[in-house]
């Protein structure tokens, strides 16, 4: 009796272990804002601009520290250098997912690009 419940309880301590929770963001691709782009009214402050998040995955599918577009769209802002006030947008978002795995655990990777743009006053 002693032996099966310590194998009954050995075995969910190996399933609490293995098992692990994900979480996925949510990120929004519209506003209520209405620009229009096809005149002259924009010009283009940086292109391709780059923010990063990493995390540590054990075994390659335990995530203990997910990456974040939090910290991915941060690290976007500074390095381009993004301030309050100013007529800036960000157009042409797109993420990206890349993984880096080795032997007992991976480095996931979330990688969010776009193009910094400012709009300019219109002339009457």
């Amino acid at each position: 009796m002693n032996r099966i419940f310590s194998l009954t309880f050995l075995c969910l301590i190996i399933i609490g272990l293995v098992s692990s929770c994900a979480s996925t963001g949510i990120f929004p691709h519209s506003t209520s804002t209405s620009v229009d782009l096809a005149k002259s009214n924009y010009r283009i402050i940086k292109s391709n601009a780059i923010g990063e998040s990493s995390g540590f995955s054990l075994l390659g599918f335990i995530p203990l520290v997910p990456p974040t577009y939090t910290d991915a769209m941060s690290d976007l802002y500074g390095k381009a250098g993004i301030s309050e006030g100013k007529a800036q947008a960000l157009v042409n978002v797109t993420q990206e997912r890349s993984m880096l795995y080795l032997i007992l655990f991976s480095i996931p990777k979330l990688t969010v690009r776009a193009d910094i743009i400012e709009f300019l006053e219109e002339k009457p």
